[in-house]
């Protein structure tokens, strides 16, 4: 039994790092290392602080959010950024909960899917909720916040514009995040294609489906011949950014070159169509091969009109982030492997064909124990559809799913700590099962006026909430002016 969990969690990792670390996370680790090193904490204060006005703050938060078609594990990376650039805790959690469930791509997914009812349901909820939630941990943790905003202008300069090398940088990683991920026919599509000699292609790929087994199905994903490929670059990529990024500030050497070197040939690598064929390896150059090059190729024309402790900090940071959030990302993601071995998806089914309270909570903590990356989701709640899951619980687990995973909670911890992470959790959960109960309710027959005066009563306790931060917030600075007079 033991042996079997063991495989099942290396097994795991090995398809998880393989398939989806390499076109989302390792541009997010340089996006978030630029905006703490490159980015004056007022151009961030300006719109996500915990001193800006809360209307436009929080639908600033969603609208970035809304914009990014990335996962739970992503976010964090970028999460981290803005928070530790001054960010407020609010307007940042907003950030966090919204772009994995309410980003367009997934929306237009759910549509495509499931039907135009549950994309409507999914982004007013998320969107309603994800405020919500973000102004219940401002409000909870309103000390705590002023204290990191206070803290935050110890560590960063006051500039109040970003230079133009620095901006081009950040957009620049922007653009390889997006054409990594964005899925378009035209980056999808295959150009070109030609065959390299590989002796025992298919007799690799068949070993490798033998130690990592998967069945699609459920969303789950084993390792191609190419996902191997890909994880020997990404423990290259480890071994050399330790060599020549920990001591960056002393110069860049010969293992800083290589570091980033062998991150750019990692994102190269995984936009190729590669498929075993005997004793050859057909490639394919695909739409998102040219889109990545060219965005790599920016990257490398603004990074170079930086000054040299301007893309020494900038290395650093990213670093930091890496060393910080992806040990317990592998934890999570090992962990989450083992689990799947233990639950079975036909409890939820039979557990979550009504609409209360039990199948809800029960779908909502089958999201962060079986965690899918994203849009995987869509068509897993698709099948737990067809095989009578009530649409509440369905909803509540397409809330939760994309918010909550193992490893994000891990990463979420080492960014905020353990009590503002369990808050962070707990609301999502109680608002997961909320919004289950809710759309659950109308697909059983609750009228439309009901629904709207739910709605109502939610949006009116935003609102009070809203004014009770603004008066903390007053409480605060007239606390703060008192104590330096």
């Amino acid at each position: 039994m033991f042996l079997n969990l063991l495989q099942a969690g290396l097994g795991n990792l090995a398809a998880y790092l393989a398939a989806h670390v390499l076109l989302c996370l390792l541009p997010a680790f340089f996006i978030a290392g630029a905006m703490t090193a490159l980015i004056p904490k007022q151009s961030i204060t300006r719109w996500l602080g915990r001193t800006a006005p809360r209307y436009v703050s929080y639908p600033a938060a969603a609208l970035a959010g809304s914009l990014l078609a990335v996962c739970s594990c992503t976010i964090v990376p970028l999460f981290a950024g803005i928070h530790r650039k001054g960010a407020g805790l609010g307007p940042a959690i907003t950030f966090l909960f919204f772009a994995p469930a309410g980003n367009i791509m997934a929306l237009a997914y759910t549509g495509s899917v499931l039907g135009a009812e549950f994309a409507i349901a999914r982004v007013l909820l998320c969107l309603l909720f994800g405020i919500g939630i973000g102004l219940l941990m401002a409000l909870i943790f309103w000390r705590d916040d002023a204290s990191h905003d206070a803290a935050t202008d110890a560590f960063f300069s006051a500039g109040e514009r970003i230079g133009k090398p620095a901006l081009g940088l950040l957009l620049a990683l922007v653009a390889t995040l997006l054409a990594g991920t964005l899925k378009l026919d035209a980056l999808s599509a295959v150009f070109v294609s030609f065959e390299l000699p590989l002796p025992g292609a298919e007799t690799w790929q068949a070993q490798l489906l033998s130690w990592v087994p998967f069945d699609a199905a459920k969303g789950e994903e084993g390792v191609s011949v190419q996902g191997s490929l890909l994880i020997a670059l990404l423990a290259l990529i480890g071994l050399s950014a330790w060599r020549g990024l920990t001591n960056i500030f002393n110069g860049a050497t010969r293992w800083t070159w290589a570091a980033l070197a062998a991150a750019a040939a990692t994102l190269l690598l995984a936009t190729l169509r590669l498929s075993p064929q005997g004793d050859s390896l057909q490639i394919g150059i695909t739409g998102r091969v040219c889109a990545e090059g060219v965005a790599l190729l920016a990257v490398l024309a603004f990074a170079r009109r930086l000054d040299t402790d301007a893309w020494h900090a900038w290395l650093w940071e990213s670093w930091r982030f890496v060393k910080q959030i992806f040990p317990l990302l592998v934890i999570g993601v090992f962990c989450v492997g083992m689990a799947r071995q233990l639950i079975r998806p036909e409890w939820i089914e039979a557990a979550a064909g009504r609409n209360d309270l039990a199948g809800n909570a029960l779908a909502v903590g089958f999201g962060v124990f079986m965690y899918f990356p994203t849009l995987v989701e869509v068509p897993v709640a698709k099948m737990f559809l067809s095989l009578g899951m009530h649409p509440g619980p369905l909803l509540a687990y397409l809330m939760a799913d994309p918010e909550l995973s193992l490893q994000s909670i891990l990463m979420t911890v080492a960014i905020i700590g353990r009590r503002k992470t369990l808050a962070y959790v707990g609301l999502v959960a109680i608002f997961s099962t909320a919004a289950g109960l809710l759309y659950g309710a109308w697909v059983d027959g609750l009228a439309l006026h009901w629904l709207a005066l739910l709605l109502v009563m939610g949006a009116s306790l935003l609102a009070a909430a809203l004014w009770l931060l603004q008066q903390r917030a007053k409480l605060g600075l007239s606390v703060q002016e008192t104590q330096h007079d």
